[in-house]
């Protein structure tokens, strides 16, 4: 017996009877299933869309918190390039006032023709005033008696007493008697002779280098022999004792026993360096300002000789292993 359903449907115009097939019942079934399974995925996709919704959102939150954080230090590197800016301009300000006065150191000590970077200008200009400062420490240089006129040459004069023509080895200073005599470098006093004859109370004074300066006819001494003296200290007053005929200083300056023009030295300065080297010839300057050029660069320890120290250990290490 065939499986049939009837369906009745009442209205006001009557009862009516449908019968559903076996296949029709089939198919509402599997229309049926399918509206469930369509209904209970759309629930969990929407349950899955709502979770996306939410983890999206607090990504959101997230990203958003983020973004005002880089904002932040996107400000606070602003400023910090701003303020590195302003630091950079006044350091370059900076360097360039150094270099500018280091234009005129240059130009002061003769060097101006330097170039290259400024770290290699300043060790070029370090070693030039070093051994400028030590030579003119060192070596006697300027007038012992300060600004005065000088009335007697070196060289072959006739003698004021004796009317001889001898060779007259110093200078003379026109002073009167206790006028004060400074030492003209930095020294020790070798001779103090006081004396009545010859040269009259006479004072030496041994310096670096092998030179020495001597002053004769003073009138008394402040230093005793053996005293170590700098340059400008009082050594002396100038006087007239001895074979003089009037008040004076006679000043000499030796190099390793031989006399030397004074006039040479008297004029030696920082603004004319150079000129006792054109002056004095027989004086090997050339041997004396290299030692001093190499003791000086040794102690400033220039960059020079970092850069050579370094490579050398580098060359150690290198070879080491």
């Amino acid at each position: 017996m065939k499986e049939h359903v009837i369906v009745t449907v009442s209205t006001v115009d009557g009862t009516r009877h449908f019968q559903l097939g076996k296949l029709l019942q089939h198919c509402l079934k599997g229309f049926g299933y399918f509206i469930v399974v369509a209904i209970i995925a759309a629930a969990i996709a929407i349950y899955y869309l709502n979770n996306e919704v939410d983890f999206a959102l607090s990504k959101q939150t997230e990203l958003q918190n983020r973004s005002l954080e880089l904002s932040e230090e996107v400000e606070q590197l602003q400023n910090l390039k701003v303020e590195l800016e302003g630091d950079l301009g006044a350091r370059e300000e900076r360097l360039q006032q150094v270099s500018d006065r280091l234009g005129d150191l240059e130009v002061v000590l003769g060097v101006s023709e330097q170039d290259g970077e400024l770290e290699s200008r300043l060790d070029a200009a370090a070693v030039t005033s070093s051994v400028r400062l030590n030579m003119l420490n060192n070596i006697p240089n300027g007038s012992p008696v300060g600004d005065v006129r000088v009335s007697s040459h070196y060289g072959y004069r006739i003698h004021p007493k004796t009317g001889k023509k001898t060779l007259h080895r110093g200078i003379d200073y026109a002073v009167n008697t206790g006028a004060p005599v400074y030492a003209p470098a930095d020294g020790v006093v070798e001779v103090v002779r006081p004396s009545n004859v010859g040269s009259g109370n006479f004072l030496r004074l041994q310096h670096s280098y092998g030179f020495s300066s001597s002053y004769s006819h003073l009138q008394k001494f402040t230093v005793k022999s053996g005293d170590f003296v700098e340059k400008g200290q009082l050594i002396a007053y100038t006087g007239n004792t001895g074979f003089s005929t009037g008040p004076h200083l006679h000043y000499e300056i030796r190099f390793v026993g031989r006399a030397l023009d004074p006039l040479a030295f008297h004029e030696w300065s920082t603004e004319n360096f150079e000129s006792v080297f054109e002056k004095e010839r027989g004086i090997r300057w050339d041997s004396l300002v290299a030692k001093i050029e190499n003791r000086a660069s040794s102690q400033l320890k220039l960059s020079v000789n970092k850069s050579y120290d370094s490579n050398r250990e580098t060359d150690d290490l290198t070879a080491n292993q």
